[in-house]
């Protein structure tokens, strides 16, 4: 019989910190997940025909309501393998109005125009200005007919659409649904952190599109799992990807999105996004070269303050925003919560993951939870 699959502390692994209610982005306020997922067909590859293993991945950093209202947002890139559009914008306004979208690499253009369509059809008012939409990716070309057009923009939309609240779905879905990670089945996962701050309390929460990392370098707890599970399977995931497909062990890429409530600056996030890798780093990984490893930070507190507007006359004296900010020198217990959420994200995906075959008969099997408990056990430090 197959593992159970459950989220990483339910098998006993300890993370440090205090995680909110869902332990998940969504326990930041106004914080809205959609996914679409496409999973579609068999057997040997046929570009245009499948096997499909893919999918979208839409984050509502203020919910349906609150697109077109900006929140300060940074960005960084730990390893800039990759894509992520409107980043230039993001870094010229520090600023965030629209859904952070994300996908496999070659469907960032319909994931960018489903982006626009979802604003042309519910806010047109949005849509009489310019559209700079962010959308990340990862390669999910071992498990996914990825250079079929299976992506379109009415998935973009239906992720979008599908946005809710609460406990968040994770492991083989939306746009993590044909990801490997460190050599087992990746995907989707996330967690948060709760930050007491004088006589307030704030959280800081990941997600994590996880595709990234050498079967060696994985690390739980501190425990080298990934070379004590060295003989988990034969597949060729487990050694990185094979012939057609010439990209080293350690390829595939990493998307991580930060979010809080805590009232931050736009250059404090793009702080905060820099302290992601970190949390990367204690699950093992040395950042390959062939890994794309994006982050975007974004704070749903003062919103609206950052909003672009035309200009219709000349300034008045109430033509002013303000923001109120933690002062840098208080950043500190943020940013460890930050690494701690991140650690946690990728430990997530590894434990609800299920096996999955996908084009040309690839496999991606699932992290052997058991084994790793039992090594847990063992204080294999």
């Amino acid at each position: 019989m197959a593992e159970p699959r459950r989220r990483a502390r339910e098998h006993g692994i300890p993370f440090d910190g205090t995680p909110g209610p869902f332990n998940a982005i969504t326990d930041v306020p106004g914080v809205e997940v959609g996914y679409t997922t496409l999973i579609s067909g068999d057997g040997p590859l046929r570009v245009g025909d499948g096997p499909v293993r893919t999918g979208v991945t839409a984050i509502l950093p203020a919910g349906r309501g609150g697109i077109g209202s900006a929140v300060a947002a940074g960005v960084h890139a730990f390893n800039a393998n990759g894509e992520m559009t409107g980043n230039a914008w993001l870094a010229e306004t520090g600023s965030l109005s629209l859904p952070v979208m994300i996908t496999n690499t070659h469907a960032i253009g319909p994931c960018h125009r489903g982006v626009i369509d979802w604003v042309v059809a519910n806010r047109p008012d949005l849509a009489r200005g310019w559209l700079l939409p962010v959308v990340a990716e990862t390669w999910d070309g071992y498990l996914n007919d990825i250079n079929g057009a299976h992506v379109t923009p009415a998935h973009a939309v239906a992720a979008i659409d599908a946005a809710v609240g609460g406990p968040v779905p994770e492991g083989a879905v939306g746009g993590g649904t044909g990801m490997m990670c460190y050599g087992f089945k990746g995907g989707s996962g996330t967690a948060s952190r709760i930050v007491p701050y004088g006589p307030d309390t704030y959280t800081v929460a990941a997600f994590v599109q996880a595709n990234f990392g050498r079967r060696d370098e994985l690390r739980i707890a501190g425990v080298p799992v990934g070379r004590l599970l060295a003989d988990a399977d034969a597949d060729a995931g487990a050694r990185g990807w094979d012939g057609d497909w010439a990209a080293p062990p350690g390829a595939g890429s990493c998307i991580a999105v930060l979010a809080t409530d805590a009232p931050l600056l736009p250059g404090q996030c793009a702080s905060l996004a820099r302290r992601a890798p970190l949390g990367l780093a204690r699950t093992g990984t040395t950042g390959s070269h062939f890994s794309g490893d994006l982050v975007l930070a974004f704070s749903t507190a003062n919103r609206g303050a950052l909003t672009s507007a035309f200009p219709t006359a000349d300034p008045t004296a109430d033509d002013y925003a303000a923001l109120r900010f933690i002062p840098w020198g208080r950043l500190d217990a943020f940013y460890e919560a930050a690494v701690q959420a991140v650690e946690e994200a990728v430990v997530n995906v590894l434990t609800t993951a299920t096996s999955l075959t996908g084009r040309d008969n690839h496999h991606a099997q699932a992290l052997p939870v058991g084994r790793v408990e039992q090594l847990l056990s063992r204080g294999s430090r």
